[in-house]
């Protein structure tokens, strides 16, 4: 994964209900101005010019740091990014560290060659850090391995091959003080694109993995969660059809991207395997969920579906988040993004983070603001889901806010967008 860097033009708003989008999803941290100017690429963000005072949580709110954080390399690179990403945030230092280990060779695999130390110490520095590892489960994984292969491999596989590799790698972790890493084991399973995909023989996938679970926790000092991470949608097979079971399972996570064009995020929300699908799924198995990727796609500069993702994730709480930051998904590296990327700074910088009242009282019902969208010309990273074969029916944003305090944005802002949101995210008069 290489960021690449372009560019793309502007929108606004002007009031936002600061708190509807930061409780969970986001988090606390100071108030800036907002700015025209862009950041060089790859950014080298000045320090922030606060403008204002930050605002104290309301009487009775413990402001807290949820988990999100951003894949901004792989390597030691990804670390001196992160304090770079916190600057820009106005001081908010993303929590979670996110990284992958190589799928090339076995040794790679295994965290060899001191690839996970830098990774390990960042985690020890703070105790509130969250270090998430995604593990390929197989070698060759991105070689276009065909059908008729990767069924063999996944069948010696489940009687035990590879067993010993995953023993290297949980104890390297252990030894390195990284024992309660998160590890995203085979993500996006249920696509097309990696040899660790489970629609060849998904009884031997799910078998594959229990045996990957078991050994890594039989390691003696280990406090490993496992996240079961899907692409949104059906793909080539339904994710459900992969689940290995709750004994083996900590997280359930979804890879989500702004995809295929056209596809509105309502129609995200309420596809087969979407986005509400996931959320009840984890919620019947007693999961916490995840977005371990996340991010922009096929339908470009979408301010919209930012502010719907945003929002969506301050409502059903994930355990963590990561945003994808490089082009054509990302904020920060790639500047082909710039009014979603401005809209996602002023809310993670936002001075308002109050937790949900203890009583809530219900808020207004939520239009969808209705923002046009830029499409994306570069090929993607992640695999494309298909559009659902059926009809769908929208799933309407939540009628209950847990709590609204207004923000007043800079001029700015409110031109680029060419209307108002109010409290609650309700669009206002133009």
């Amino acid at each position: 994964m290489a960021p690449e860097h372009r560019r793309s033009a502007v929108r606004r708003l002007a009031f936002v209900a600061a708190a509807l989008v930061v409780s969970a999803a986001l988090a606390p941290g100071p108030a800036f101005p907002v700015q025209t100017a862009s950041h060089p690429d790859p950014p080298r963000p000045a320090p922030v010019t606060h403008s204002a005072t930050p605002a104290e949580p309301p009487e009775g709110r413990i402001a807290r740091l949820p988990a999100f954080g951003a894949y901004l390399d792989y390597g030691p690179a990804g670390l001196e990014r992160m304090k770079e990403l916190g600057r820009w945030l106005g001081g908010h230092e993303p929590r979670v560290g996110h990284t992958y280990l190589p799928g090339d060779l076995w040794r790679n695999i295994e965290g060899g060659h001191g690839f996970l130390d830098s990774w390990a110490k960042w985690r020890q520095d703070k105790a509130d850090r969250m270090l998430v590892l995604n593990v390929p489960m197989m070698e060759r994984n991105e070689e276009n391995v065909p059908d008729g292969e990767v069924r063999q491999l996944l069948r010696r596989a489940a009687d035990g091959e590879f067993d010993d590799h995953f023993e290297v790698l949980a104890e390297r972790l252990v030894e390195l003080g990284a024992e309660d890493t998160v590890i995203v084991l085979g993500w996006e399973m249920n696509g097309v694109t990696y040899t660790h995909r489970c629609a060849p023989d998904p009884e031997s996938w799910k078998r594959y993995w229990r045996r990957i679970v078991t050994v890594m926790r039989s390691v003696p000092g280990q406090d490993f969660r496992f996240d079961f991470a899907p692409s949104r949608g059906r793909d080539a097979i339904p994710w459900t059809q992969c689940y290995p079971g709750d004994d083996f399972v900590d997280i359930v996570g979804m890879d989500a991207y702004d995809q295929p064009r056209g596809l509105t995020f309502d129609q995200q929300v309420s596809e087969p395997y979407g986005l509400q699908h996931h959320v009840d799924f984890a919620r019947a198995h007693d999961k916490p969920i995840s977005y371990p990727e996340w991010g922009l796609f096929r339908n470009g500069d979408n301010i919209t579906w930012m502010l719907r993702m945003l929002a969506w994730m301050d409502e059903h709480k994930p355990l963590y988040n990561t945003i994808t930051d490089y082009c054509p998904h990302g904020v920060w590296l790639c500047s082909d993004n710039p009014r979603a990327s401005a809209l996602y700074r002023l809310l993670l910088s936002s001075p308002f983070a109050p937790q949900p009242h203890p009583q809530p009282e219900p808020g207004p019902s939520v239009p969808v603001p209705t923002a046009p969208t830029a499409p994306a010309d570069s090929d993607p990273t992640p695999t494309p889901t298909p559009a659902p074969d059926g009809p769908v029916t929208p799933t309407p944003m939540p009628s209950k806010l847990p709590y609204c305090a207004p923000l007043d944005l800079a001029k700015w802002f409110e031109e680029q967008v060419g209307g108002k949101l109010t409290v609650c995210l309700q669009w206002a008069e133009r």
